[in-house]
């Protein structure tokens, strides 16, 4: 592999000799005044470009540095930004031996409080959405001409046609379930031959794939879920991009991307990162080694990369006023650069939220990445939030055991108890399923009972809960089955579908009943500060119940478990006082019925019970 790419470098850079200066693209296509970061580093792309000598000449604006690289088709421009530098187009001119070319470069004016906007928090439920399985929109740019992969919604693997549009017009869905935030999977360019559907293997960072619409588009989804109280969570792919992505098909240089004679895939162990016994083969190979061969592993530890990259983020969060990034795969790029990463975007924007993938079952493993976190060898990656992989785990098993010393319960008592590993577990994002995972219920056995309390305890537990798409309709699927299958159609997205379960008229009674409970939990939960944001406290489980209380200085809410199958279990007040000794009564969140203190709670079996202490 790696004597493939040199090759084309070699041959590039032979044939493109003869040739005259030309310019396909400037990235970023623009930037704004104003920004905290006065400099800005522009990549120009186009035949032999590297042999033409740039000018500026601008008010406000100073070339700093040219960059050559060993392929004659890329310029590098290091510029400073003056603090008073004004809107406006700027012209650059490049000049060859035979040829003279001029390019507007434009600086917008910035949004007002664009730098102090504020992040998604755990005041909100979040949503996950597969764009292309959520709604079809707008069937005309189901297929593209020139793009590689056409439609085949009768191919689980293939792409089925959801887009932007189609999202937009359920914006009102996703309002009334009590949304109030919204991570999609990616929607800038795939361009791929097969399985571009995911998202994950960019062709172009800068540009939304025409099947799910334009920039523009992206633009009005953005704000009409502004518009609705909904914030929006942009994913975003810094280890890896597709091989058919243009700038690994021309390669700047080399060491753009990690290269092995032959090819060498990821050992995929992240703890080898931060393990103080791992071999340098073992570490080496977890970086650089790809996670599949049509994705390309970046090196971010070239600076120019690893400068595009972040300004990439930047520019998306400006263009498109986003209010959240979620980051693929953290722990596969260079700690380095992802810590280098959250310092530049958030000196840009220090309200703003961001959360990382951290795909480990260890507390302290997935704790590590999280910034704040009082690592051992002072590792600090600026990255506010990352997965809660160990809870997801116990919500997916624990409810399904016997009662044990570690198993059952106290699965959900033991990962709790290691909250002090975290740099801020109330940042952590909990969550039940995924696009990677056994959705939910499947993974629960299709056990009603067992996914109402998962769905209960992902809700008030700390941290940021985020619900797949169709979890609130019980859709199912099993990762091993195929990726396909985890990410089903959502019934009534698509014109011709035989029901629409967008409605209530189109689910099933099952489907109608764990909607109405999910949202019911969902709306209490935004109306409850609390258990947003209150502190947490537990006690032991016992006799297969487990008791937890979120609170401060003015209420209270205890969330008691009973996963005994057939007894009903009383619950002795006395236990509790500590908590609920200054509250005459509560409330029974999800029946609205009032309850009061008495020596115990009874609660059935295979249920939760959700009371709200009052004075």
């Amino acid at each position: 592999m790696k004597r493939i790419f040199t090759l084309l470098l070699i041959i590039s850079a032979g044939t493109l000799s003869a040739q005259e200066i030309e310019i396909s693209r400037i990235e970023p296509p623009n930037w704004w005044v104003g920004m905290n970061n006065n400099h800005l580093q522009l990549l120009v792309y186009g035949k032999n470009i590297s042999k033409s000598t740039p000018e500026i000449r601008h008010e406000g604006v100073t070339l700093t540095d040219v960059k050559r690289t060993e392929n004659p088709n890329y310029l590098f421009l290091n510029l400073m930004l003056d603090k008073n530098l004004q809107p406006g187009n700027m012209i650059i001119t490049f000049t060859g031996e035979k040829r003279t070319l001029t390019r507007e470069y434009f600086f917008k004016k910035r949004r007002n409080g664009s730098s102090e906007r504020e992040g998604f928090n755990s005041s909100e439920v979040m949503y996950l959405l597969m764009p292309d399985r959520f709604a079809n929109g707008n069937p005309e740019n189901d297929e593209v001409a020139g793009m590689r992969e056409k439609p085949d919604r009768n191919n689980n693997n293939g792409r089925h046609g959801g887009d932007i549009k189609g999202i937009i017009s359920h914006i009102d869905y996703l309002k009334n379930l009590g949304i109030g935030s919204l991570w999609i999977n990616p929607l800038v360019e795939n361009d791929n031959p097969e399985y571009s559907y995911h998202g994950y293997a960019i062709t172009d960072f800068y540009n939304i794939d025409a099947r799910y619409g334009s920039n523009d588009d992206y633009l009005s989804l953005v704000n009409k879920c502004h518009n609705n109280n909904i914030k929006v969570v942009m994913d975003m792919v810094f280890n890896h991009c597709s091989v058919y992505h243009w700038f690994i098909m021309d390669l700047p240089s080399s060491d753009w991307i990690h290269q092995f004679d032959d090819y060498t895939r990821s050992n995929f162990r992240a703890q080898t990162t931060f393990d103080p016994y791992a071999s340098d083969a073992d570490k080496t190979r977890m970086i650089t080694g790809w996670f599949d061969v049509h994705m390309a592993d970046l090196n971010q530890n070239n600076p120019l990369l690893a400068n595009y990259l972040i300004q990439n983020s930047i520019w998306w969060i400006e263009h498109a006023n986003l209010d959240g990034i979620r980051i693929d795969t953290q722990p596969y790029s260079y700690k380095s650069f992802i810590s280098k990463w959250g310092e530049a975007v958030f000196k840009e924007y220090p309200n703003f939220n961001v959360v990382g993938e951290s795909w480990l079952h260890k507390e302290a493993y997935v704790a590590y990445f999280q910034g704040g976190t009082n690592n051992f060898d002072g590792y600090d990656s600026h990255i506010p939030s990352v997965t809660d992989f160990p809870m997801r785990d116990a919500l997916s098993s624990a409810f399904k055991e016997n009662d044990g010393w570690v198993e059952g319960l106290a699965r959900f008592y033991y990962i709790h108890g290691q909250d002090y590993l975290y740099g801020d577990p109330y940042n952590l994002l909990v969550f039940a399923d995924n696009h990677d995972l056994d959705r939910i219920y499947s993974a629960l056995d299709t056990n009603f009972a067992h996914w109402k309390m998962s769905m209960a305890l992902m809700l008030t537990t700390r941290g940021l809960p985020c619900i797949y798409y169709g979890t609130e309709i019980l859709m199912q699927g099993i990762e091993h089955t195929g990726h396909g299958n985890i990410r089903k159609d959502f019934p009534g997205g698509w014109t011709g579908d035989t029901r629409n379960a967008f409605n209530g008229e189109g689910r099933t009674a099952k489907e109608e009943k764990a909607y109405n409970y999910l949202s019911k939990l969902i709306h209490w939960r935004n109306n409850n500060e609390v258990v947003q944001s209150g502190k947490f406290k537990h006690f032991i489980p016992e006799n297969n119940t487990y008791v937890y209380f979120r609170y401060n200085d003015d209420h209270c809410t205890m969330i008691a478990f009973n996963n005994h199958p057939t007894e009903i279990k009383a619950l002795d007040a006395v236990k509790y006082k500590e908590c609920i000794d200054n509250y005459t009564y509560a409330v029974n969140a999800l029946t609205g019925d009032p309850v009061y203190l008495m020596d115990s709670f009874s609660i059935q079996p295979k249920s939760v019970l959700i009371l709200d202490f009052k004075k």
